[in-house]
């Protein structure tokens, strides 16, 4: 009598479900940055049209800078949903995260926003009309040395107005916080500054804004230090 051959099954703790794999991963991925960047560049065209317009003259500062106002909620709901992701290529919903993160952030964004563009305007136009202002040369590196200080002050208050609902006091204090407590993050959010200044100066300005969605990811990941101490420390 001959014994029957042995069958072999597969089981669920063996195999890999489809949307698991590496390349299920990197489609997610993939998928996710561009549906992110199209819906970035859709929430902040008005303020891009509106900064074609304006030109390049250092007297249309002010009126930039008003352009720029839309761009900062939609960089703030790219962040939540860059953050929020889903890695299976079978449940993907970016374009829904990507508008409930613009619903949250637009008007907590903007509180943060509107006042680091204020700033920046007054130190770019005090440079660009440096010479009529009669002050010492010291004063223009001064100048730029705060401007970029407040740029990564900037990139911190993002990052958390984005991922978490703190007053807008209390972002901006946390944001002052972790320019020093995290150097790694602030080196990482300042490499990406030099990075965009680079992309838009050699080549052209709108580099970066076609970008956007990769450059955020970068931001996030060198983040991880002050949003794992944030969730830690300072939320409930």
């Amino acid at each position: 009598m001959s014994t029957p051959a042995p069958t072999t099954s597969t089981s669920p703790s063996t195999s890999t479900a489809f949307g698991d794999g590496p390349l299920s991963r990197a489609a997610a991925l993939i998928h996710t940055l561009v549906t992110v960047e199209a819906l970035l560049l859709v929430a902040a065209a008005p303020g891009l049209a509106g900064l074609l317009l304006v030109g390049t003259d250092p007297a249309n500062l002010p009126l930039a800078a008003v352009c720029l106002l839309p761009l900062g909620p939609a960089l703030s709901a790219a962040l939540y949903a860059l953050h929020h992701r889903d890695r299976d290529l079978t449940d993907l919903h970016p374009a829904r995260t990507y508008w409930r993160g613009w619903r949250l952030n637009a008007v907590p964004s903007l509180k943060l926003w509107a006042p680091l563009l204020a700033w920046l305007t007054v130190i770019a136009f005090t440079l660009t009309h440096f010479s009529a202002a009669g002050l010492p040369r010291w004063w223009a590196v001064l100048l730029g040395a705060i401007g970029a200080g407040s740029l990564l002050w900037g990139a911190h208050a993002l990052v958390l107005t984005s991922l978490f609902s703190f007053r807008a006091r209390d972002t901006a204090r946390l944001s002052g916080y972790f320019l020093l407590r995290h150097g790694r993050a602030t080196l990482g959010a300042a490499s990406l500054l030099v990075l965009a200044a680079g992309l838009t100066a050699l080549l052209t300005e709108a580099l970066p804004a076609l970008l956007a969605a990769p450059l955020l990811l970068s931001l996030l990941h060198s983040s991880r230090p002050v949003i794992a101490e944030t969730q830690e420390d300072f939320t409930a």
